[in-house]
């Protein structure tokens, strides 16, 4: 190989380097903007209470990174939905048991999931034990749905493309 080729070649693999750098760079920023809250921080207010701040996303939604039972988890807040809902995968993945199955009415139909119960879901500093959920077979993605079986025990304000959660 001579001089000529070996450089041609280095060319090449800078360029191979510097797009690989490029699109990691880009799906992290996406990753951001998805989940604007990847980190959070634990804060408590003037009476000691645990509250968590979270900013919407480029959708209008809140997501966040959280835990059901020590393990991390992708929380999108549906105040639409009466329990925690566990795509199937996010649920074998966890261990989760699947209970006795129900038949729920959903945006999208009727839809078969099993009960199940979650020994503790964490969302920043705020923590509930023995919150109710569901297990859907056919929900997609890896995002699990907080639904009101664990905000229901959280006063909620949103305001600015934000919305604080305090535990009561």
């Amino acid at each position: 190989m001579g001089t000529q080729q070996f450089g041609k070649g280095m060319i090449f693999a800078a360029w191979i380097l510097f797009l690989a750098l490029l699109t990691l760079a880009f799906s992290s920023l996406l990753e951001r903007q998805h989940n604007p809250n990847r980190d959070l921080a634990a804060r408590v207010d003037g009476d000691g209470v645990p509250q968590v701040v979270l900013k919407r996303n480029r959708s209008g939604h809140y997501v966040a990174t959280g835990s059901i039972n020590g393990f991390p988890v992708i929380f999108l807040l549906d105040t639409g939905a009466t329990d925690v809902a566990v795509p199937r995968v996010v649920a074998d993945r966890l261990g989760l048991k699947r209970g006795a199955p129900v038949v729920n009415q959903t945006a999208n139909g009727q839809v078969t999931s099993w009960r199940t119960r979650l020994d503790e879901v964490r969302l920043g500093p705020v923590r509930r034990r023995n919150v109710r959920a569901s297990i859907l077979p056919n929900m997609q993605g890896s995002e699990v749905l907080l639904g009101m079986s664990f905000l229901k025990h959280l006063e909620m304000v949103q305001r600015d493309g934000r919305m604080t959660l305090r535990q009561y």
